[in-house]
């Protein structure tokens, strides 16, 4: 579904309000400073892809703080992709500050305080989507997080033109093919990430992040294998199993809990997915579990659903 929400008609007395509620729905309930309410001007147009929404945003110079108070009711934690095609935004978050201008990209997490302006008026792209879809595609994308990508070159381009060219083609996709875009985006995402060599070059020790990305490459080529695990691992990236584990061991996850949430992430998506028709064993084995009660189980336990609610929600 496509959708346009604007200032334009509103009465001036009320525009900050209808501001506030706009964001709110689109993305999550922020706190908004306005240098000029009753002359602020605004439009969002979003369009739904399924587990993803794809958002561009005008307006005049604002400031958005996202506060403790905003996370504090259960719901899912999200990140948004920013992607400015207009003026200069400010971004802070886990104290670090980004200065982004057109071509480059920044990534937003929902449950961590942040604060993101602009000072004159500016068009942007905003991407939305679960921590579980990142997730499921990056080890703990919690690190990206503040950090700014180069929105020009390789997968990092790759990505950003997709993303302008969803909307020119939007309407004459179906609701599956979005929803297949969708996916494919955060793949696009995910890989533009992992070889951004910022990334790979990012924290006390090169050699170390290298490593941990080579890993992560690696689950990701080989996570329908059911014998996947810490031995194969080692072994596929050329590594003991003792440092293995000394890599993993910082981290806020075992290789073997990212393994079994990528998974489930991974069934989630194709049960949802209107056009896969695969009976929910077929995918549970497809997507590297051997026993078909363990992985309900698993499934019920990560997602609060069962697999074949989960489908029905599709």
């Amino acid at each position: 579904m496509k959708s346009t929400i604007t200032t334009r008609g509103v009465d001036q007395a009320a525009r900050s309000r209808h501001w506030h509620e706009t964001i709110a729905r689109t993305y999550f309930p922020l706190d908004l400073s306005f240098p000029q309410p009753e002359s602020f001007n605004g439009e969002l147009t979003s369009w739904d892809l399924g587990g993803v929404s794809l958002s561009r945003l005008t307006s005049d110079a604002l400031l958005y703080r996202r506060l403790p108070k905003h996370f504090r009711e259960p719901g899912p934690e999200e990140f948004l992709v920013t992607l400015p095609a207009k003026s200069e935004l400010r971004f802070t978050q886990g104290g670090r500050e980004v200065r982004a201008n057109p071509g480059a990209f920044f990534i937003e997490r929902s449950h961590e305080p942040y604060e993101f302006s602009h000072a004159e008026a500016a068009d942007l792209w905003v991407m939305k989507l679960s921590k579980d879809m990142l997730g499921g595609r990056v080890r703990a994308p919690d690190r990206f997080c503040s950090l700014q990508f180069d929105a020009t070159n390789g997968a990092n381009g790759l990505f950003v033109d997709m993303v302008h060219l969803i909307p020119q083609r939007y309407d004459a996709m179906t609701a599956e093919t979005r929803a297949t875009v969708g996916r494919q985006l955060v793949d696009l995402l995910a890989l533009a990430i992992q070889s951004d060599d910022r990334v790979l070059t990012s924290g006390a020790s090169s050699v170390r992040t290298a490593h941990l990305a080579r890993i992560e490459a690696f689950v990701r080529r080989h996570i329908d294998d059911p014998e996947l695990g810490p031995e194969t691992v080692a072994a596929g990236c050329g590594i003991s199993l003792r440092y293995l584990h000394e890599l993993l061991r910082d981290t806020n996850q075992t290789l073997g809990q990212w393994i079994r949430d990528s998974r489930l992430q991974a069934a989630l998506e194709d049960l949802k997915n209107p056009a896969d028709r695969r009976a929910i064993g077929e995918i549970a084995y497809a997507r590297g579990f051997t026993d078909q009660a363990q992985f309900s189980r698993a499934f019920r336990a990560r997602f609060g659903v069962t697999p074949s609610e989960a489908r029905g929600r599709g």
